[in-house]
């Protein structure tokens, strides 16, 4: 799951993306509204931790963008305004969870667990399709009752694929789900991550949709 991270104060940004990134979610971090408004354009992100004291462009205008555009992106907002009025506002502007600065990091990444489930369609914490079982909290997947180790990226592209369950998602897609800005992503990676899925979990697991990308298999 690729998220961005809008937030000007740097020792919160950098600390609240290297949680987030030790999580195993695929982060980008921007400090100021227009960069957030530009960034939100490329329609790559799975849901946006936003603060709303921002630099060239308050947090809660850009939240009214994004709704009037109809865009249903998980947003979670993370702010030191902190009267009731406040986080009021925020939620009937269309925002998803509201946290007070200062936060605790572990709650944050529950709370984005959280909302990415509630966007799935699904209550449990974990991910399923027939014996095939992900943890997102624990990173751990078993395969018919049996644990299967995974390599980070390997985790990051099965879960992309089980959050869209019956979904075909193209490799381009796939690579902006597990790689954020800066990362070198070689051009067969995901083929690469595929191959040894199927290794792993069985080769009728993973399906090729010849020309379009990749989707599970049914169950």
């Amino acid at each position: 799951m690729r998220l961005l991270v809008i937030e000007d104060d740097p020792m919160i940004g950098r600390a609240v993306r290297a949680g987030l990134l030790q999580a195993g979610f695929a982060v980008d971090w921007v400090t100021d509204g227009r960069d957030a408004e530009l960034s939100l354009a490329n329609d790559v992100y799975d849901l946006a931790v936003l603060d709303l004291g921002l630099p060239r462009g308050d947090g809660m205008q850009l939240l009214a963008k994004l709704r009037a555009a109809r865009n249903e992106l998980p947003v979670l907002i993370a702010s030191a305004r902190d009267t009731v009025q406040d986080r009021i506002a925020g939620l009937e502007a269309g925002a998803d969870d509201y946290v007070l600065k200062p936060f605790d990091l572990d709650e944050l990444i529950a709370r984005v667990r959280a909302l990415l489930r509630r966007r799935a369609g699904s209550g449990s914490p974990q991910l399923r399709q027939g014996d095939l079982v992900l943890d997102p909290a624990s990173k751990e997947v078993s395969k018919a009752g049996a644990k299967v180790d995974l390599s980070p990226r390997e985790f990051s592209v099965l879960e992309a694929l089980m959050h869209k369950p019956g979904e075909v998602l193209s490799r381009e897609r796939l690579e902006e789900a597990v790689y954020g800005w800066g990362q070198e992503v070689a051009s067969n990676a995901i083929e690469v991550h595929v191959h040894n899925l199927r290794r792993k979990l069985g080769a009728a697991v993973i399906k090729n949709v010849r020309g379009v990308g990749y989707r599970l298999a049914n169950p």
